[in-house]
C-alpha cells in the first residue's frame, strides 16, 4: 500500500470528511448514514432549494426522518453546499447525481460527466473518489479515470476510484441502507480496500468484485431482472383474463411451491428511475458490442404497453355496463409511482390519465402524498373525497395502493371499480370490481 493509501485508509477509519454529491433519494440517506457514522459530510447539490433545506434541517426524502436530519446539522456533522469546490479537503467523495434516458432512450450521462469534471479541477493526491449512479459497464474507467488522471495523478497510488451501485428502495421499511449489502468494484486492489472501508462504516456486508465494471453490470443485472419478470407476469395477466382466470390467484398458488419459483406481480406499468431506464443503459452497451438483446427489449415492449392496457380494460368495463369512455368521470386513486411514497417519476399513472383525458374522460385523482402533478401541460391537484363523492363517479380506477385506503369501504361506496395492483384483493369478489 502507498503512503497516500495508508494515509487515507486511517483517516477513513477514524473521522473522515466524505462529501456527496447529488442530494437526491440516493444521496441524502448517504449522507445521513455516513454523518451518523461518525463522519463529517458536505453534500454537494445544485438546486438551491434542497440546499437550503438541508441547512435548514429539512427533509425532502422519505426516507430521512427530519427529526435525524436537523440533529446532525445542528451538531455540525452535515452541510450542504452548491460548489464542488467545497469538497476539496474531502478524503472521500460519492457521485449520486441521476441518469436519465434520452429521447430515444439512450443513456444521458450528462450529469455524470458534469460531476467528473467538477471533481476533476478540485480532486488532490489521497482522495477517494465512488461513482453509484447507475450507467453501463465501463463509464468508471473510460469516463472518470482519464479526467482525474489527465491531472497527472495515478490511480491507485495517488488517488483511489470505484464503483458502488445504489441499491435504495424508496419507502422500503424493512431494508434500509445498512441492511443492504454493498457491491464494491475498484480501479486497483488499494481502491477496493479502502472503498470498502468506506462502506463499512456505514453497511454490514460490503461486496467485493473484480473491478469497476463488474459492479457496474450487478446493478444492471438486477433491475433488468426485475423489469424481464414483470413484462412476463403482466403478459401472463393479459392471458389468464383472456382464459377468463385470476392471475391473482394463479401466483398466489404458485408461490406456494418452496423452489424453483419467486413471486413477480402484474401491473399498470414500470415506474421510478431504476426499472424503465436501466436495461437501455445494458442494451445500448451490449449493442456497440456487436449483439442485439432481443430479450430484454421484448421485455420493454410488454411493459410500456401496460398503461394503454389499462385504459382499455376501464373502457371494456364502462362498455359493459354501457357507458362510454368519453365523459366518464373517473377518479383515480394513487399517482406516485409506487405505495407509500410521493415519487412521481416515470409513473404509469400519469400517463394512463394521460391517455384517458386524450379519449374525453373527465380524470380527477387523490393521493395523499402528491399534492400536485403536471399531465400533459395541465396542473391537476389531489382532491378529497367521501363515499358520497365515489358514488358520483363513472369509474374508482386503482393505480397505487398507499396505505390508508379503506378498500373494503371504496369498494362498498363505488359503481365500478378497476383494480391495477389487487389492492381490493381481500374483499370478496364483487360485481363491481375488475381487476388486472
Amino acid at each position: 500500500m502507498t503512503p497516500a493509501a495508508a494515509e487515507l485508509a486511517a483517516r477513513l477509519a477514524a473521522t473522515p470528511t466524505v462529501g456527496v454529491i447529488g442530494l437526491g433519494y440516493v444521496g441524502l440517506p448517504l449522507a445521513v448514514a455516513f454523518a451518523e457514522s461518525g463522519a463529517r459530510v458536505v453534500g454537494i447539490d445544485l438546486d438551491p432549494q434542497r440546499v437550503a433545506s438541508v441547512r435548514a434541517g429539512r427533509s425532502f426524502v422519505e426516507d430521512v426522518p427530519a427529526a435525524a436530519l436537523e440533529r446532525l446539522v445542528r451538531a455540525g456533522r452535515l452541510a450542504a453546499a452548491d460548489d464542488v469546490a467545497a469538497l476539496r479537503d474531502a478524503d472521500a467523495i460519492v457521485i449520486c447525481v441521476p441518469t436519465p434516458l434520452g429521447k430515444s432512450k439512450e443513456p444521458d450521462i450528462s450529469f455524470i460527466v458534469a460531476a467528473a469534471d467538477a471533481v476533476a479541477r478540485i480532486i488532490r493526491r489521497g482522495q477517494l473518489v465512488v461513482l453509484e449512479s447507475t450507467t453501463y459497464p465501463g463509464t468508471t474507467r473510460e469516463v472518470l479515470l482519464p479526467r482525474f488522471e489527465a491531472r497527472g495523478l495515478r490511480v491507485g497510488e495517488d488517488f483511489f476510484l470505484a464503483f458502488s451501485p445504489e441499491r435504495i428502495d424508496p419507502g422500503n421499511t424493512k431494508y434500509a441502507l445498512r441492511d443492504i449489502p454493498k457491491v464494491v468494484g475498484g480501479l486497483t486492489p488499494a481502491c477496493l480496500a479502502l472503498a470498502t472501508a468506506l462502506y463499512g462504516r456505514v453497511t454490514a456486508q460490503v461486496v467485493p468484485v473484480a473491478d469497476p465494471q463488474t459492479a457496474e453490470m450487478v446493478k444492471l443485472f438486477e433491475n433488468t431482472f426485475r423489469s424481464v419478470n414483470i413484462a412476463l407476469v403482466n403478459e401472463f395477466a393479459i392471458m389468464c383474463r383472456r382464459l377468463g382466470l385470476s392471475v391473482w390467484e394463479v401466483i398466489a398458488a404458485a408461490a406456494t411451491k418452496p423452489f424453483g419459483f419467486m413471486p413477480f406481480y402484474p401491473g399498470p406499468g414500470l415506474g421510478g428511475h431504476c426499472l424503465p431506464s436501466d436495461p437501455h443503459y445494458l442494451s445500448w452497451k451490449v449493442r456497440l458490442a456487436g449483439y442485439e438483446p432481443r430479450f430484454v427489449a421484448f421485455a420493454d415492449e410488454i411493459n410500456s404497453q401496460m398503461p394503454a392496457y389499462v385504459v382499455q380494460l376501464v373502457a371494456d368495463a364502462l362498455n359493459d355496463r354501457g357507458r362510454a369512455l368519453r365523459g366518464a368521470r373517473i377518479l383515480a386513486l394513487g399517482v406516485a409511482y409506487k405505495a407509500n411514497v410521493g415519487d412521481t417519476r416515470d409513473s404509469p399513472a400519469l400517463e394512463i390519465i394521460e391517455l384517458l383525458l386524450a379519449k374525453g374522460a373527465a380524470v380527477e385523482y387523490h393521493d395523499p402524498l402528491v399534492p400536485a402533478v403536471t399531465v400533459a401541460g395541465r396542473t391537476l391537484a389531489s382532491i378529497p373525497w367521501s363515499a358520497a363523492d365515489l358514488a358520483a363517479r363513472d369509474v374508482v380506477l386503482v393505480l397505487t395502493p398507499h396505505a390508508g385506503y379503506d378498500w373494503p369501504a371504496i369498494v362498498r361506496a363505488a359503481r365500478l371499480v378497476v383494480d391495477t395492483r389487487n389492492a381490493t384483493g381481500s374483499v370478496l369478489p364483487a360485481p363491481n370490481v375488475i381487476r388486472l
